[in-house]
Parts: structure tokens; sequence; C-alpha cells
């Protein structure tokens, strides 16, 4: 099923006045570190995450990390892990991992750990996949709601096929992978594919111009943002795809596909719940 506004529009309903920030879910981004930062303050610029309707933002990294994103931490907290993973994940509705973590071999036992213990929803990205990669048998045993947002190269190695065989029949090798680890996979793309092995949703937003460093952290700001007050299914997270490619093409009627970058992304990002709130 190809994605339109109408498919997705009622999840993007107007909150009424008498609210708060609790209603809306307390979600967590575990990642970071000191060669790639950069993707975890992206991955927040202007608390993307909150700018996605999240109504608590905590930022989970190592304390050699906690300097640099400081001063990016606005509206956020920040949470400086050092050996208390358990507290660093309480009550938390939903829980990135892997954004600019790098390939620091405890990231493997935190992730094993994580996997074994949070029992909410769970989004794996970068170098979470990159980690998972090595030991797919962590997906048996998790309880875990767990979300993968691999590129094609990323879901190269998590389902030990090449790209080319991955090509070929694209949309079924999808389905049997979510289908058989029993997880939501949003497989990215010019047209990104998104199912949990029965339902299958298609997106086709975006511009040439999201082809650049740092926008699949946009898109897990956006979904870690979006699914703390949403359910786990595959329309929420095919949602996030559509805001995300909505957000990316009209930042690049401003900025140009040659010129523009994946922060000018999350500046359009109101403009595009806008759009699809009023369609």
């Amino acid at each position: 099923m190809n994605i339109e506004i109408d498919d997705i529009k009622h999840l993007f309903k107007k909150r009424p006045s008498d609210v708060n920030k609790g209603n809306f879910g307390i979600v967590g981004i575990l990642g970071g570190s000191v060669n790639y930062s950069g993707a975890m303050k992206l991955a927040n610029l202007g608390a993307v995450a909150m700018r996605s309707g999240a109504g608590i933002v905590r930022i989970i990294v190592d304390k050699d990390v906690a300097v640099g994103i400081m001063p990016y931490v606005l509206e956020q907290t920040l949470f400086v892990l050092d050996h208390n993973i358990d507290e660093a994940i309480k009550n938390l509705n939903v829980l990135g991992i892997g954004m600019g973590w790098g390939k620091n071999p405890k990231n493997l036992q935190i992730l094993n750990y994580v996997l074994k213990k949070f029992n909410n929803k769970l989004l794996i990205d970068a170098d979470g996949l990159n980690l998972l990669a090595q030991n797919m048998e962590l997906l048996k045993d998790t309880r875990a709601k767990v979300i993968l947002t691999p590129h094609l190269k990323e879901f190269s190695r998590l389902c030990n096929l090449s790209i080319e065989e991955i090509n070929k029949d694209k949309i079924n090798i999808a389905k049997n992978f979510a289908s058989k680890y029993k997880i939501i996979l949003l497989l990215k793309g010019s047209t990104t594919i998104i199912t949990d092995g029965n339902k299958l949703y298609v997106v086709k937003k975006g511009s040439p111009g999201m082809a650049t460093a740092g926008s699949g952290d946009v898109l897990s700001g956006i979904l870690v943002g979006f699914l703390g007050y949403n359910d786990y299914s595959p329309l929420s997270v095919a949602a996030c795809a559509y805001v995300a490619g909505l957000a990316g093409e009209l930042a690049t009627k401003k900025y140009t596909d040659i010129a523009m970058i994946a922060s000018d992304t999350v500046k359009f990002i109101p403009d595009a719940i806008k759009i699809i709130q009023n369609s």
C-alpha cells in the first residue's frame, strides 16, 4: 500500500488544551561517541524528537561525549551513562539506540542487555544495526518491540544477502525478514518499505537532497519522538517516514537538492506536520 496523507492524517490530530508533557511519552536516545557525536547532535538538533511530539526526551551518552553534546541540550534532559543502564532506560516509552555509536565492542554488550531487559518500543539504527548483524540471534530473546531502520547496505549485512539479491525481490525479502524476527522493518531508499511481515506500506516521499550525511539520524529522531505517544505499528512507522520525506521535499525547495544538508530537513518538520493536519 502506497502511503498518502489521508492514510495517516488521523495520527496527527490536534491536541486538547488540558494536557501536559506526561501525556506524550518519555523517550530516550542512546548513542554518540567521541568520533561521531555529531550524529547525536543531529538526531536531537532543535529537539527533533520533541518537534515530532514527544513530551520528554532523555539523551543518554557516555561521559566522554557529554561535554561535547551539552551545549546542544536545551529542552531535553541529559543522562550520563556510567554503567547504570537500568536507570538510564527506566520509564521510557521508546528508546532509540545506535546513532553515532561507533564500533566499541562494549556497545554490543549494552545492546544485548537492552534487548533482554527493555520491554517497550526499541528503535535500532546505524551502528546499532552493524552490531546486531554480528549476532542476529539476539532478536530471538528480546522483550522489546523492535523497529529496525537499515539502508540497503545495512540490510544486506542483517539478512546475509547481497544488495543485488535483495533488489531482485525486495518486498518479499523484507516481509520474510520481519516475520522471521518478529520486528517492524523500515528499509530506507528512494522508495521506503515498512513491514511487520504481514502488513506492508510503501512511502514515496523525499528528494535527492536528502542523500546527505545525517538524514538517517533525523528520521530516527522523528521515529523516537512520534512513537512516544503512538502505537507500535507499521502504519505509525510509515507516518514517520512520510513526515521525514515531506520535510525533506520542503527543504529542497528552499535550499536546492545540491545545497541542502540534513539539518535543513529538521527545520521543515513543523511545516510537514501542518500540511498533514490541514489537508
